[in-house]
């Protein structure tokens, strides 16, 4: 295929490769901002975290980097959650 063939010849290989839009890249976007308006305190932002939160839960675990901590911060509640016997 020339240049002039290739011009709209669509690779469904190269399709794979792109990485994908964060499924929950808004409900950070809509943190940073909350955090910026008040000054950076965490307190005032708790719906939109909260939001972030359902968002991350509706994923498997590791489809969206932006959930990334809160897996991180479930995993360490389940390892040091104490046994009862």
């Amino acid at each position: 295929m020339d240049k002039r063939q290739n011009k709209n010849h669509f690779s469904y290989f190269s399709f794979l490769d792109m990485p994908q839009k964060d499924p929950c890249q808004k409900q950070a976007c809509e943190i940073q901002k909350c955090l910026q308006a008040n000054n950076y305190m965490e307190s005032k932002c708790q719906a939109v975290i909260q939001e972030l939160r359902k968002c991350c839960a509706r994923y498997p675990k590791g489809r969206s980097l932006v959930c990334s901590g809160f897996e991180k911060e479930e995993e360490e509640k389940l390892t040091l959650k104490p046994t009862s016997k």
